[in-house]
């Protein structure tokens, strides 16, 4: 049998894992190995590594590498212990090949110790583009990095391809993300209100801001602007999902959890609340507020609306359901508005997702099935004639 490690730092990069993760458990010629990381460790952050012992996977190795600094030489400082204990952890599970997806810092770490460890490394969500973050170029370079790629668009696809990776090892497959949207029996909006212990109104929102990393504007002030913006809102219930262990990220849920102090009878939050309820919450609110790439890869498959605030996200290829603006709170007050007009939600209703390819994960193991024989690190640079 093959064995297949599966990294995962946190709740949003688990719960776009979970299909995969489940495929390959019940895989007949692979193994499962999960390395569990990051803010799931964290108590702070929700400690999330329990979603994951409630359905029922092993954890094969923890490395704790989470400073209680959000800084960037506390960040810098936090992958320094991740190669570390990657390394250890690496030497011990004796993997075949490493799935990684998308773009933190975690990630970054953890492909660096795989390919000195000649860990061949499958790289999911490659070749987008989010200049508002250094996530951006850590994409890339972990890319660069990787043997396999499965990107969700055959855009990206092609921009793998321009960074010098052959053809054959780079899938168009779709998000993964979609894949829980299609196979999980979601929450009705009463279900949610007895689940979540909340009393809708009116108008829903679900807000997940993350720290726009490369911006001159800082966290707080980004964030204080939309928090502004929320409080003109009448008749209106707000759920908070609190930030990740980024940059600047414990400004932003010490925010939050003043704002709710404050606005009991309006406003929740959460540091996590797992793939079913969060992906029910979007699907019967009125827009998902902030820069998440939820609400760029996974509301429009929700027929959602997305307010979709700032640089954090921009480059990204966008469904028409997505409204962008600024930081200002004039710009996120118009949003607002706009995602309340008919016209515009009757376009949403019938919206098409761009990221969805029909069964990314079904693709992926079938992909997996022919090269598992084949898992390499050295690979040839592939020129474009």
């Amino acid at each position: 049998m093959k064995k297949i490690c599966i990294t995962t730092a946190t709740r949003a990069e688990y719960g776009l894992l979970r299909p995969l993760i489940k495929a390959i458990h019940e895989h007949p010629i692979f193994q499962l190995q999960l390395l569990v990381t990051g803010a799931h460790l964290s108590p702070e952050f929700g400690l999330t590594k329990n979603f994951i012992l409630q359905d029922g996977y092993t954890i094969d190795e923890e490395v704790e590498m989470l400073l209680s600094s959000d800084t960037s030489i506390g960040i810098s400082k936090s992958m320094g212990l991740g190669l570390i204990g990657y390394a250890e952890a690496f030497n011990r599970l004796k993997s075949d090949a490493v799935v990684i997806l998308g773009d933190r810092y975690e990630m970054l770490a953890m492909a660096s110790a795989a390919i000195i460890a000649k860990l061949p490394i499958i790289h999911l969500h490659g070749g987008e583009i989010t200049e508002g973050a250094y996530d951006d170029a850590i994409r890339h370079a972990i890319t660069k990095l990787s043997y396999l790629h499965f990107t969700s668009t055959e855009d990206y696809r092609n921009r793998v391809i321009q960074m010098g990776e052959h053809p054959d090892r780079v899938f168009n497959v779709g998000a993964i993300g979609i894949d829980n949207i299609n196979t999980l029996s979601l929450l009705s909006k009463d279900e949610l209100e007895s689940n979540l212990n909340v009393k809708f109104k009116r108008f829903n929102y679900q807000i997940t801001f993350h720290p726009e990393t490369l911006s001159e504007i800082s966290s707080e002030e980004q964030f204080n602007n939309l928090l502004e913006s929320l409080d003109k809102e009448e008749d209106s219930f707000f759920v908070f999902t609190k930030a990740n262990a980024d940059t600047d990220g414990r400004i932003i849920n010490s925010l939050i959890d003043e704002y709710v102090s404050k606005s009991k009878e309006k406003a929740v939050a959460y540091h996590s609340l797992g793939a079913l309820r969060f992906l029910s919450l979007v699907k019967v609110c009125d827009a998902i507020i902030g820069n998440s790439s939820s609400g760029i890869l996974e509301a429009p498959s929700l027929n959602t609306i997305t307010i979709n605030i700032g640089d954090r996200q921009k480059g990204r290829i966008q469904a028409k359901s997505i409204i962008n603006c600024n930081n200002s709170i004039q710009s996120i007050s118009e949003a607002i508005k706009k995602s309340k007009e008919t016209d515009f939600k009757e376009v949403v209703n019938c919206v098409s997702n761009p990221y969805y390819n029909g069964g990314a994960v079904d693709k992926i193991i079938q992909t997996l099935e022919i090269h598992k024989d084949k898992f390499k690190v050295v690979k040839h640079f592939n020129d474009i004639v």
